[in-house]
């Protein structure tokens, strides 16, 4: 172990580690995520977060996977929020079932209008859903938004998606998980640009194992991640094998996770993508475990 590693683990209880899943849809996919969340506890991250599917088609399973992993898990659990085509009273009451619940920790997002939807509802923006949670609830729920280091792909220009990304940190986030990337400058440029406006949230990388290449790159396209020409070239080269690939990519993103907390990022959000060892094995090549 070097001595950048010992440093790291001396520092382990500063850092925000988090993992996401997404609502499995049949019982086996419930029983495989209790089998993965179960695994992944153990690591004791700060929380587990669960996303919630475009129009509010998963909102009851968003909602029954967070209330399981609380109760089962002893890790705080933060849903996903998507306020995209929701009225005001519809969040109202999304908010009073988590608080009842007791869940205080929330990710507040625009989301995607489902598509065929024309009503875009009574919030447009993130930033409009952090102010009316913080209306709504106070300082209940610890708010995180999300960033995007390699811009948003529905953005005009970099300059108005760091507007964007500071109106929400003004209306109350605690802080921020970002898109994953694979390249460690262009998150490092964002968190200065960012820091330069005046904004003092923790900016935790997301972070994607890589474990299929045709799926990274049809996914990548879509939500606007580079996948770096070299890293694709390299990745193309394995073809079908996906033991090459997912050796490869765990080596490739244990490398990424090491430069970025060397250099100061506040934690790690894991895309578990519901499995245990892409995120897993990138864990112990870091030697964040006790």
């Amino acid at each position: 172990m070097n001595d950048a590693h010992e440093h790291e683990h001396e520092q382990r209880d500063d850092l925000i580690f988090s993992f996401e899943f997404f609502p499995p849809k049949t019982e086996k996919g419930a029983e495989n995520l209790r089998a993965v969340r179960t695994q992944l506890a153990e690591l004791k991250p700060r929380f587990f977060s669960v996303t919630y599917g475009a129009g509010g088609s998963t909102q009851t399973n968003t909602l029954n996977t967070v209330l399981e992993i609380q109760r089962d898990s002893g890790i705080e659990a933060a849903p996903h929020l998507s306020c995209v085509g929701s009225s005001e009273e519809q969040i109202r009451e999304i908010l009073q079932t988590y608080q009842g619940n007791g869940i205080r920790h929330i990710v507040a997002l625009r989301g995607d209008l489902p598509s065929g939807t024309r009503d875009i509802g009574e919030f447009r923006y993130a930033n409009e859903l952090v102010e009316f949670i913080r209306q709504e609830t106070g300082d209940h729920f610890n708010i995180e938004v999300a960033a995007y280091p390699e811009m948003h792909p529905q953005a005009p220009n970099l300059k108005s998606d760091i507007d964007n990304f500071v109106r929400k940190v003004k209306a109350g986030a605690n802080s921020a998980i970002t898109q994953y990337f694979y390249n460690a400058d262009a998150y490092w440029h964002f968190v200065d640009a960012c820091t330069a406006r005046g904004v003092d949230i923790p900016i935790v990388p997301g972070i994607m194992p890589i474990t299929n290449y045709t799926q990274l790159a049809r996914f990548s396209d879509m939500c606007g991640a580079e996948i770096p020409r070299w890293l694709r070239k390299q990745l193309e080269t394995y073809g079908d094998n996906a033991e090459a690939i997912t050796d490869f990519g765990t080596e490739f993103v244990t490398l990424l996770c090491e430069n970025l907390l060397e250099t100061g990022a506040p934690g790690l959000h894991f895309y578990t993508m519901n499995r245990v060892e892409p995120s897993m094995g990138i864990w112990r090549n870091l030697g964040l475990s006790d």
